[in-house]
Order: structure tokens, then C-alpha cells, then sequence
């Protein structure tokens, strides 16, 4: 028998206090940037609306775009979903049915509305996400290489094929993300149900399109 698990230390009154505090200051953030959009939210805002400081909320962060996208978001969902995917699914539909999801999700975090209007509310937001556009790009191929991981060997073909089927699944984000989608659906329809549904049947055409392969329109 291996050794006993090391028991953790019990949290302090003080560390869990700070735990909490810092909680709520990124959960606040979100919902206000959420609802608002970055540039329309100070730090003072958000102070307040935690119940702290302003100089409490900068020992947590050095600037206010620190505070961008420290929950959860719709990426995550997408990166869970692929690696939670039932057996013979593709990861592209995982993703596009993670995507959906977002559509209809009542978490402002996880809502997909949200992270587009975060994505389109200043300068400062969309460098965050094109941050993260990257991360989450390196997540999706080094899930992958974890199920590969014993059933072949990490050749660099396999490598390069993981990484172009993450950078498949994120054309399909970025682009849900973009202006040109986000001025389409907002034309679509009249109200939030016609539009969430219209913005639905995007991501499955779009899906579809990908798997079968893009080609570029004849001139």
C-alpha cells in the first residue's frame, strides 16, 4: 500500500475571508460587465457593489481589465463539452451543441449574449478575448492529446491534426463572436426569442458548413 494522502490544512477565518472577498469583487465584475459592458462600468462601481473599497479591490488586481472574464464562461462550457463528448461525436458538433446551449442559458457567465456583448464593448475586452481565444485553442488540442494519450504514438502529424481541429472548433467561436454575425441576427428578428433562434440555426449552418469543408465562393 502507497502512502496516506496528505490531509489539508484546515482553511483559516482570515484566508477564507480573503477568498470570499476576492469571489465576490470578480462575480460582481462580470454580472455589471456583463449587463453594461466594460467601458460603462468603473472600478468604483464595482466596489461598491461588493461591499468593499476601491483600494480593496486593487489588492486583488493591478487594473481594471484584470477583472475581465475571471468566472467561467461560455469558452469553458466549450472546452468541457469537448472533453465530455459521447463516444463517436465529433468535437466540432460538441462544441456547436455547447454553443447552443449558451444561447438559451439563463448564467449570466455561461451566456453566450453576455460574452458577445463583452466581446464587442471596448477595446480593452476584445484584447482580453482575443487572449483567451488563444488559451482555449491550446485547451481544446491538449484535450484531445489526452485521449490519444496510449492509443497511438505523439507523432508530429498527430500533434499538428489536434491542432488544427482546435483552430477548426474556434473559427466557429470567434466568428459567433464577431460584428457581422452580431449585426445579421440582430437584423433577423424582431424580439430576444426570434433572435436567439435565428442565432441557434447560425451555429448548426455554420457547423455544418465546417465539417463539410469551407470553399470560397466562385468569382
Amino acid at each position: 500500500m502507497g502512502p496516506e494522502p496528505a490531509v489539508p490544512e484546515p482553511e483559516g477565518l482570515r484566508a477564507r475571508k480573503k477568498r470570499l472577498t476576492r469571489e465576490a469583487i470578480f462575480a460582481v465584475a462580470d454580472r455589471l460587465f456583463a449587463e453594461r459592458g466594460f467601458e460603462n462600468v468603473t472600478v468604483a462601481e464595482i466596489a461598491d457593489a461588493a461591499n468593499v473599497s476601491v483600494k480593496t479591490v486593487f489588492t486583488y488586481v493591478n487594473a481594471k481589465d484584470e477583472l475581465i472574464f475571471r468566472q467561467p464562461t461560455v469558452l469553458d462550457a466549450v472546452v468541457r463539452a469537448v472533453a465530455r463528448r459521447r463516444l463517436g461525436q465529433t468535437p466540432l458538433v460538441a462544441a456547436a451543441q455547447a454553443l447552443l446551449a449558451a444561447v438559451n442559458e439563463t448564467d449570466e457567465n455561461l451566456s453566450l449574449g453576455s460574452f458577445q456583448r463583452m466581446t464587442a464593448s471596448g477595446p480593452a475586452a476584445r484584447s482580453r478575448v482575443r487572449a483567451l481565444w488563444d488559451e482555449t485553442e491550446t485547451r481544446l488540442a491538449e484535450v484531445l492529446r489526452a485521449e490519444a494519450r496510449g492509443a497511438q504514438r505523439d507523432l508530429p502529424v498527430e500533434r499538428a491534426a489536434r491542432r488544427l481541429t482546435a483552430a477548426q472548433i474556434m473559427v466557429l467561436v470567434r466568428t459567433v463572436t464577431s460584428d457581422e454575425v452580431a449585426d445579421l441576427i440582430t437584423k433577423s428578428a424582431d424580439t430576444d426569442s426570434g433572435r436567439r433562434e435565428a442565432l441557434g440555426q447560425w451555429i448548426r449552418d455554420a457547423a455544418g458548413r465546417l465539417a463539410r469543408g469551407l470553399q470560397s465562393p466562385a468569382r
